[in-house]
């Protein structure tokens, strides 16, 4: 049976191509994009299967009138697509009151407003798949993406809270978590910090190790995407690509080692 999909940051990236996938194969899709002309390719392709919406994720009233919008216009919504959001590149200390506000506003508060929203809706329906886009950073950080790493280490502890609380109604709640892809994450959605010379050598190394051969092609995540949204157990956490999955086994790996290291120091802290 067809869906009802509504995504948000669907004028380019994962969003498009993800949007574009499930109406090839005769989907329903609320688009959202701060730009409605932005759309305008996915509405000429599919005419009334597609609901342009424009949306600023920053404004949580916005978020409410926009999901209710779909759900009047379709009738019903049975999947979210969380994917609204950019990349800050620079050191911590580079980074600007109003960029690391900015970060936070639209990648971890934008998918608070857009969940808060939803939630009803799928809780009523005892139905329902929320799907976060966040990354495998949050769940490993990179230096010189700080404030990024911590938008989605964010959103995951936002994600796997709301999982719990949203079990008992029957709504399905999934992080997926990509490695490096050639978006526009990297781009044209991309900001920088002033850049410091003291930083100058990690930043150099970082973008040395970033070569565009080890970032994954964004189109090839189409079919992860539908077989993740047709699950009948999808899970918490999906790994997208193939340098995720090594680099969080590893990071993970380390933590226990130390975590096994001072555990008797840790439990002694207990104080019985």
């Amino acid at each position: 049976m067809s869906k009802t999909i509504l995504i948000t940051g669907a004028s380019r990236g994962f969003g498009k191509i993800w949007a574009k996938a499930l109406l090839q194969r005769d989907d329903k899709v609320a688009a959202t994009a701060r730009d409605l002309n932005s759309l305008n390719e996915l509405k000429a392709e599919f005419g009334d299967a597609v609901y342009p919406i424009q949306l600023d994720v920053n404004d949580r009233a916005a978020c409410f009138a926009a999901v209710q919008k779909a759900k009047d216009h379709f009738g019903r919504i049975d999947v979210l697509i969380n994917n609204a959001g950019f990349g800050l590149f620079g050191a911590i200390e580079e980074t600007t009151e109003d960029q690391a506000r900015a970060q936070m506003e639209t990648n971890f508060f934008g998918v608070l407003w857009v969940s808060q929203a939803i939630t009803p809706i799928f809780r009523e329906q005892k139905s329902g798949h929320i799907i976060q886009v966040s990354s495998f950073l949050g769940l490993v950080a990179l230096p010189v993406l700080g404030l990024y790493n911590a938008s989605k280490y964010a959103v995951n502890g936002l994600s796997e809270t709301l999982a719990a609380e949203l079990k008992e109604f029957g709504v399905k709640v999934s992080l997926i978590e990509p490695n490096g892809f050639s978006t526009d994450w990297s781009g044209a959605s991309a900001f920088q910090t002033e850049p410091s010379e003291v930083y100058a050598p990690l930043k150099k190394a970082f973008f040395e190790a970033a070569v565009p051969e080890s970032w994954g092609n964004p189109e090839t995540t189409a079919p992860a995407i539908l077989a993740l949204i047709d699950s009948k157990n999808p899970p918490l956490h999906f790994l997208l690509g193939k340098v995720a999955y090594p680099a969080v086994k590893q990071v993970y790996a380390e933590r226990l080692a130390e975590f096994e290291d001072w555990k008797e120091v840790s439990a002694n802290a207990h104080g019985f």
